[in-house]
C-alpha cells in the first residue's frame, strides 16, 4: 500500500506524535524517531505527570498532550501531524489506530497490532479505504543475529534448513506487575502475544507460511495470571520446522538461535545489544559502532560437535539496525513506497498466535 502524501512541505521534517511513554515509547520509539533523518518528535501523549517530566527532560522541545483526543484535535488543525506512533497498552491499539486512520493520519502501531487476525485485517482494509499509511513495529527483524541468519540462508552455507530453533528466554522469577502480566483477556497480556509476536514473525519472514501449529503455554510463577513459559512448534508449508521458546522462568538460558541444515548448523547465544544500549540512554547516530557486538559473542557455524566445546567457525555477526525501520517509514511517507512491515503480515503472525493459544488450551495440533 502506498503512503498518504505528507502535509508537511517536502523540505521540512515530518512531524511525529507518540502515544504512550512506557517501555515501548520511551526506550524504543522516541529515541529511534528522534534519530531518524527526516522525522522530528513533535508531541508525546501521556497523562502521567512523572512521564511528562521524563519526556521534557529527554526532549525539551517536544509538546505534551494529556490524551489521544487532544492529539487528534491538534492533528486536525493548522499543526497537522504527519505520523502517529501508537505505543500504548495492547488493549488500545485497535481503537487508537482506527481513530488515526479514520482521520487520515499515517500510523505506526507497536506489536501486537491487535488481539486477532480478523481485527488486523479490518485495520488493513480501513487503511486501504482511506489511502492511509499503516505499519507495525516489528523491530526484531533488524536484530543482529536475525540479520546474520538471513545472510547465511542467502549464501546457502547451511544447506537445506531442516529445523529452526529460536529462544527469547529470561530469568524473572518475581512478577513485575502491570498489564503485561494481567490475565484479563482485553489486556492481551502474557508472553505468547509479547515475545511470541517476535519469534513467530521472524520464523514467518525466514521460512514462509505455516500449515500446522502445536503449543504448550504454562503459568509457572506464583500469583501469575497468564502464560510465562511457552513453547510453539510450527510446520511451514515448505516442510521446515520452527521450534520457538519464550519464557520468563528460564534459569539457564539456551541459544538465541540454533539453525540446523543439511550441510551445517549455526548456533548463536546472547541478545542483540540495541535494546540494552537504548535502555542505557545511548542513541543511534552518536556511535559509529551502533548495533555491533564483540567477536567473543559471535555465533559459530559447523557440524558434528557442539560450539561450546570450541567446534565450528566463528561467524561475524551483522550489525543490528533498528534505525532502519523508521528510515523506511520516512521513505515511504516521502516517496509513497510500501510499509516496512504491513498489517497483513501482522495478521498472518496473529493467525499463528491464535492457533498456538487454541493448541495449548485444547491440547491439539491446529491446521491452518
Amino acid at each position: 500500500m502506498n503512503a498518504t502524501a505528507p502535509a508537511t512541505p517536502p523540505s521540512a521534517p515530518l512531524r511525529v506524535g507518540l502515544v504512550g511513554y512506557g517501555l515501548a515509547g520511551s526506550v524504543f520509539h522516541a529515541p529511534l524517531v528522534a534519530a531518524t533523518d527526516g522525522l522530528v518528535l513533535d508531541t508525546v501523549v501521556t497523562s502521567d505527570p512523572g512521564r511528562q517530566a521524563q519526556v521534557l527532560a529527554e526532549f525539551p522541545d517536544v509538546r505534551i498532550a494529556a490524551s489521544p483526543d487532544e492529539l487528534w484535535e491538534r492533528a486536525g488543525g493548522a499543526e497537522t501531524l504527519d505520523l502517529v506512533v501508537i505505543a500504548s497498552p495492547n488493549r488500545t491499539h485497535v481503537p487508537l489506530a482506527t481513530a488515526a486512520l479514520t482521520a487520515g493520519i499515517p500510523v505506526v502501531v507497536d506489536k501486537p497490532l491487535a488481539a486477532t487476525a480478523a481485527e488486523a485485517r479490518e485495520l488493513a482494509a480501513l487503511a486501504e479505504r482511506t489511502g492511509t499509511f499503516l505499519s507495525v513495529f516489528q523491530n526484531r527483524r533488524w536484530d543482529n543475529d536475525f540479520l546474520t541468519v538471513r545472510r547465511l540462508l542467502a549464501t546457502g552455507e547451511l544447506g537445506e534448513v531442516q529445523r529452526f530453533e529460536s529462544r527469547f528466554e529470561r530469568w524473572r522469577p518475581q512478577l513485575k506487575g502491570g498489564w503485561r502480566e494481567s490475565g484479563a483477556p482485553e489486556e492481551i497480556g502474557g508472553l505468547l502475544y509479547d515475545l511470541g509476536s517476535h519469534v513467530v514473525d521472524q520464523a514467518l519472514v525466514l521460512f514462509g507460511p505455516v500449515v500446522r501449529v502445536y503449543a504448550e503455554a504454562d503459568v509457572r510463577r506464583p500469583g501469575a495470571e497468564t502464560d510465562d513459559d511457552t513453547f510453539i512448534a510450527l510446520t511451514h508449508a515448505n516442510g521446515i520446522r520452527s521450534h520457538l521458546y519464550v519464557s520468563a522462568t528460564t534459569a539457564q538460558l539456551g541459544p538465541r538461535f540454533r539453525v540446523l541444515g543439511s550441510r551445517a548448523g549455526y548456533v548463536k547465544y546472547g541478545l542483540d545489544p540495541q535494546e540494552g544500549a537504548l535502555r542505557e540512554g545511548l542513541r543511534p547516530g552518536t556511535d559509529a559502532a551502533w548495533g555491533e557486538e564483540p567477536e567473543h559473542l559471535w555465533g559459530r557455524l559447523g557440524s558434528g560437535e557442539s560450539p561450546l566445546t570450541g567446534a565450528g567457525t566463528p561467524v561475524p555477526t551483522a550489525p543490528g539496525d533498528y534505525p532502519a525501520y523508521y528510515a523506511a517509514v520516512a521513505a515511504a511517507l516521502r516517496e509513497g513506497g510500501p510499509a516496512p512491515v504491513t498489517a497483513y503480515e501482522a495478521a498472518h503472525c496473529l493467525e499463528v498466535l491464535e492457533a498456538a493459544r487454541t493448541s495449548s488450551r485444547d491440547g491439539v495440533v491446529v491446521e491452518l
